[in-house]
């Protein structure tokens, strides 16, 4: 499992979701921290038709010592985080070994997390107040299109507990399908699980997925909206996990145009924003 670490308001809420489920599961948990590219940052800080200011200028040293202390707090953070959940720090992952290690880049943080989220299977990012007011969070949407992995969306302030009753909602899309295999471990150790689906058209294709996911020993219950709803799509569906007792939410990542909106638009964005519980979502 792969965790951003961004030293932000929403970093202390994905290490909690990220140790636990990192102990849960017995795997290796590496905790990325993007820096600020100061070089990158000095390039571009000159007016139109003047020289670039020096790197070694008053401001960039402000910057240099600012950027310095978040990546030793983070580190910090991390490490008592992956301590309390019994993970031990080690230099690098080791097969069948579980354990937790630090690593930090610099660059342009979206970029950064997408390439290296490619080769971990599930991606743990914070849900960030900056996004409330915004359809999309430039690192989730990132990684989400980019990476071609899934991405667990931690809230800021996790409950005390979380995976034991999962709600899925399906709508018979591919990235509902993505969303619900990468998310079978978890469903195997769910005590509930249960199907969201809303209106007639969906109806049918939610028993073929009570089907598969049987075979897989996971035995579900379905939820269904018939019909029309009031208010948000995406608002709704909480409102039905939540009545389900769910802690944990499974979904597929996708909305409408414009491209920028095409993952964390709509009903997507709904449920992003609340914040109110885990969520995996694939595309």
């Amino acid at each position: 499992m792969l965790v951003g670490a961004s030293g932000g308001a929403a970093t202390g809420g994905a290490l909690e979701v990220a140790c636990r489920f990192a102990k849960l599961f017995g795997v290796h948990l590496e905790a990325l921290h993007v820096r600020t590219d100061i070089a990158e940052l000095a390039l571009g800080g000159g007016a139109e038709g003047l020289a670039a200011p020096s790197v070694n200028a008053p401001w960039l040293e402000t910057i240099r010592a600012n950027d310095t202390a978040r990546a030793a707090k983070v580190k910090a953070d991390f490490i008592t985080a992956a301590g309390h959940h019994g993970l031990e720090i080690v230099s690098r992952a080791e097969p069948g070994a579980p354990g937790a290690s630090w690593r930090e880049e610099v660059g342009d943080a979206p970029a950064v997390v997408s390439q290296r989220a490619r080769f971990f299977d599930l991606t743990v990012l914070g849900r960030s107040d900056r996004i409330v007011g915004k359809a999309y969070t430039d690192t989730i949407e990132e990684t989400l299109m980019g990476s071609g992995r899934p991405v667990l969306i931690a809230p800021g302030h996790p409950a005390a507990q979380f995976g034991q009753n999962i709600a899925v909602f399906w709508n018979g899309s591919d990235q509902a399908v993505r969303a619900v295999v990468a998310a079978l471990p978890f469903l195997r150790r769910a005590r509930t699980t249960c199907v969201i689906v809303i209106g007639d058209v969906h109806q049918k294709s939610a028993e073929p997925l009570r089907e598969y996911l049987l075979l897989h020993g996971i035995i579900t219950t379905i939820r269904g909206a018939v019909g029309g709803m009031v208010g948000a799509p995406g608002v709704h569906i909480l409102s039905m996990a939540n009545e389900e007792g769910a802690d944990l939410l499974v979904m597929g990542g996708y909305g409408h145009t414009p491209w920028r909106e095409m993952l964390l638009g709509g009903t997507t964005h709904d449920i992003v924003k609340m914040n109110m519980l885990p969520v995996i979502i694939a595309h």
